[in-house]
């Protein structure tokens, strides 16, 4: 099976080292700096469950072509319409695209392009950042996908990528109710990248204050009900897990998009938290602090707009 990978960032990057890392068929697709980079240093990953570097085949936009079994598709959502644009040549009838950002909205987007078939649903557990010298650091041994048809159920296809993964360090078995998985991830990072901006601290920090835990499990509670309403209740031992983790007193866990914000840079708010939103809005759920959240992202987006 031929993969594409496009970028080699953290996410992307990973998943892709692994693959290359098992002598698997994989091809980045990059920008020419990165590219020049890698074909120097090769792609460095730093891991609790084993560093390893490969020297993996590399490709830019100008020089793409033909069809690949599977793209894996990492952008950020600010990017999609570009990364779109990118993959479009190596994707042809049989072509399977992987996207794995979070939250919902842009299966739509991918939908409306490739069609809807070739969209497959799929949510990333790793918690990994590109360095300065442009290695990638895998911070924890979260080292997994959950993958599948949007339809529900396994495929052959599924089947076949899923044996891809086999005898990697990622666990990628494929999944009956990858909607599910993704609404329960959605519904995670919303409120975890919500309250780490809200509040601009860690999960640990949050739950050292007198209310931190409290409004974290009502954020957490108005963003289930918005699941629930959609048709995707999330399942009590994920429910149980994920209150847990949201309030651990110690916790360094820190959204991406609290990065983003106290570095000045442009967040995904916009499809995550506004997304979850909007949809809220629509199916007549109350989400009061849901709100709040998405309007203290908003300004900090409207006033980073009116500096240029």
């Amino acid at each position: 099976m031929r993969f594409l990978v496009l970028g080699a960032g953290a996410v992307g990057g990973y998943f892709g080292g692994r693959l290359a890392e098992a002598d698997r068929d994989v091809t980045f697709l990059i920008r020419p700096a990165r590219a020049a980079l890698l074909a120097e240093h090769g792609l460095r990953v730093a891991s609790l469950l084993g560093d390893f570097t490969v020297r993996p085949q590399l490709v830019t936009a100008d020089r793409l072509g033909g069809a690949y079994d599977l793209i894996l598709l990492t952008a950020k959502h600010y990017d999609l319409d570009q990364a779109i644009e990118t993959i479009r040549p190596a994707v042809g009838p049989r072509t399977a695209v992987l996207p794995l950002l979070n939250g919902l909205v842009h299966l739509d987007r991918l939908a409306a392009v490739f069609g809807s078939e070739a969209i497959l649903g799929g949510v990333a557990y790793v918690g990994a950042s590109l360095q300065p010298d442009g290695s990638i650091r895998h911070h924890n041994r979260l080292s997994g996908i959950a993958f599948g048809e949007r339809s529900g159920g396994v495929s052959a296809r599924t089947r076949a990528i899923s044996a891809e993964f086999a005898n990697t360090k990622v666990s990628a078995p494929p999944s009956e109710n990858v909607m599910l998985d993704m609404w329960e991830k959605f519904v995670m990072i919303t409120t975890m990248a919500g309250m780490n901006c809200l509040m601009r601290g860690t999960i640990g920090e949050i739950a050292a204050t007198e209310d931190g835990a409290a409004l974290t499990l009502d954020l957490f509670a108005e963003n289930r009900a918005v699941a629930e309403a959609a048709g995707y209740p999330l399942r009590a031992a994920y429910i149980e897990q994920i209150s847990k983790m949201l309030t651990e007193k110690g916790s360094l866990n820190n959204a991406s998009m609290h990065h983003d914000l106290a570095h000045g840079s442009r967040t995904e708010a916009e499809w995550i938290i506004g997304d979850m939103r909007r949809r809220a809005a629509a199916l007549g759920v109350a989400t009061t602090l849901l709100r709040t959240a998405y309007a203290h992202l908003q300004v900090y987006e409207n006033r980073r707009a009116a500096k240029g």
